[in-house]
């Protein structure tokens, strides 16, 4: 008996049509599922592009922009002053480095006999031995005594000859002289109201040995030691030209090796300019500097330390109250020049000043405080 093939059998005929049918509408539901989904997809796209960017804003504020210079400097004790001795005889005796010079105190020795020092801006130059001169180291004189408390008397507006006294000057007292007998005494001198010259040393102010450069047994007519300031100072080197944009007095910022900052102030500014001339066989000039002295508000800050590379951060303009914004709010036109882009698009033409901070001065027609612009994000 012949074997039927499975395929003829009408069940089986009927079940592999409906299989077919089946992955056919699959398929196309497959399909048109794909097709909606990239027509929804597009569709989104369309109403993401169609949407305005975002833009961050920021706003036109008043406020005190300063311009700042960071320069090199050295923390030490300030410049070397030589100190020379005078008159004739020999140094018997010599401070140590390290020690403080005091108003009305020895610096040195010669034959034996001390020599005082006196706070002023030029030595004696002649001997002070008669009532009635006049002069400038007279008025140093004077000065000093009163400072230590000595009774000086009062100073006449004209010499003994009616000849007026300058101003900086003083005349020679029956008063100073007696005067200057009790200081002598109180230092054990022979008390006999006359000063010769190289008898006292005058410095600048109050000062610190830094280096003794003579001998016991020296003549004093020569180089005895060097002083420096008191108080630890940084020294900054500023270029000529632009040292006029530094005042005495003004506050600065110390920046020490650790990273730390202090404050401090501009004490002095040199009026000696260095440099300018023409390095060794380079035809390289050096440029010219002016030496400025910046003392530290608190000692206490720089305890720790004798010397040191230090930066300095000088101020040297300021401009209160402008109207500034972010760097970032500056659009920069292809004709020259700038503007700010307003959240509507609008742009309103500035002009820039100064720059500090990251924000910019901007001044022009239509530039209010408050007013809102696109800034970079």
């Amino acid at each position: 008996m012949p074997r039927s093939n499975p395929s003829d059998v009408p069940g089986r005929r009927t079940t592999r049509r409906t299989a077919v049918v089946v992955a056919t509408v699959t398929l196309v539901i497959a399909v048109g599922a794909g097709i909606g989904v990239l027509a929804l997809r597009r569709h989104a796209d369309d109403d993401v592009a169609s949407a305005p960017p975002s833009v961050t804003t920021t706003t036109v504020t008043r406020a005190d922009l300063s311009d700042t210079r960071s320069l090199n400097g050295t923390l030490g004790y300030g410049p070397e002053r030589l100190v020379k001795g005078a008159g004739e005889g020999v140094v018997t005796r010599l401070p140590k480095v390290g020690d403080t010079v005091a108003r009305g105190k020895p610096l040195y020795w010669v034959n034996d006999r001390p020599v005082p020092v006196l706070f002023g801006g030029s030595p004696l130059f002649r001997t002070l031995d008669k009532p009635g001169l006049v002069g400038s180291d007279v008025r140093i004189v004077s000065d000093n005594l009163r400072a230590l408390g000595y009774q000086t008397g009062s100073q006449p507006s004209r010499g003994t000859d009616g000849t007026r006294i300058g101003t900086g000057q003083a005349l020679l007292t029956a008063s100073l002289v007696a005067a200057i007998k009790k200081w002598q005494e109180a230092l054990g001198l022979e008390a006999s109201g006359m000063i010769g010259v190289g008898q006292v040393a005058v410095l600048t102010g109050p000062a610190r040995v830094s280096a003794v450069k003579a001998l016991p047994g020296d003549p004093v007519a020569g180089e005895l030691l060097a002083v420096t300031e008191k108080v630890k100072l940084v020294t900054v080197p500023v270029g000529a030209t632009e040292v006029a944009a530094i005042t005495v007095g003004a506050a600065v910022v110390v920046a020490l090796p650790d990273s730390s900052e202090i404050p401090a102030t501009v004490a002095s500014i040199s009026q000696t300019v260095r440099g300018g001339g023409q390095d060794g066989g380079t035809g390289q000039g050096s440029p010219p500097t002016v030496d400025v002295l910046v003392a530290p508000t608190r000692a206490a800050d720089v305890a720790k330390l004798d010397a040191a590379a230090v930066q300095v951060r000088f101020t040297t303009a300021v401009h209160k109250d402008v109207l500034a914004v972010p760097v970032g709010a500056l659009v920069a036109l292809r004709e020259g020049g700038h503007a700010l882009q307003l959240p509507d698009g609008g742009l309103v033409a500035v002009e820039t000043g100064m720059f500090a901070r990251g924000l910019v001065e901007i001044s022009g027609t239509g530039v209010t405080e408050g007013l809102d612009v696109v800034t970079a994000s």
